[in-house]
């Protein structure tokens, strides 16, 4: 404190020289050392550096310190986001991998249901033909068996009519007696 005084006292003191300087009427150099306060500027930029040395240290310091600590928290986040980033992209590696045999695998399966489907449908074609062609050889025989008993039964009824017209008595007398006797032969 009792430098502070020093100084304030040899301001003052300057300022009376400066006040005395102008009262003289002008402007000059004055190069007396102990006038020109330049002794009090020595001791006030001693001052300043001894005593603000420590405070502007101690603040440097401190803001150093707290520069570092940031630094390496930043480089700290940036290691963790570097494993977190290679972590993720390992699980999007593995998500690709995954979704690609999902991929494949939907294929094979696509695949294998449409082959099971068309041996499917052509066994039902070849089953329907099967079918179409049992049921036209039944409706063929069918209609053969009765194209055959409308012929048999209009050959019999022709020939009961003109049986009719050439057998009389005496011709049916004959037709039985050769026909047992054609019978009486063979046995």
């Amino acid at each position: 404190m009792g430098t502070f005084l020093l100084l304030a006292t040899a301001g003052s003191a300057t300022a009376s020289g400066l006040a005395e300087a102008a009262e003289e009427g002008g402007f000059g150099l004055n190069f007396d050392i102990l006038e020109t306060n330049l002794i009090n500027l020595a001791i006030i930029i001693f001052v300043l550096f001894y005593f603000g040395r420590k405070f502007l240290g101690g603040i440097l310091t401190e803001r150093r310190s707290a520069i570092e600590t940031a630094i390496k928290d930043a480089e700290k986040r940036q290691r963790e986001a570097a494993s977190a980033l290679a972590g993720q992209q390992q699980k999007l590696a593995q998500a690709q991998a995954e979704a690609e045999r999902i991929r494949v695998t939907a294929e094979q399966n696509a695949q294998a249901a449409k082959e099971e489907i068309l041996a499917q449908a052509a066994k039902d074609v070849e089953r329907m033909k099967a079918t179409a062609a049992q049921e036209t050889n039944t409706e063929q025989e069918r209609a053969i068996a009765e194209l055959r008993q409308r012929a048999a039964a209009l050959a019999v009824q022709r020939v009961e009519s003109q049986i009719g017209n050439y057998l009389n008595d005496g011709a049916q007398q004959q037709l039985i007696d050769r026909s047992i006797a054609l019978l009486g032969g063979n046995s």
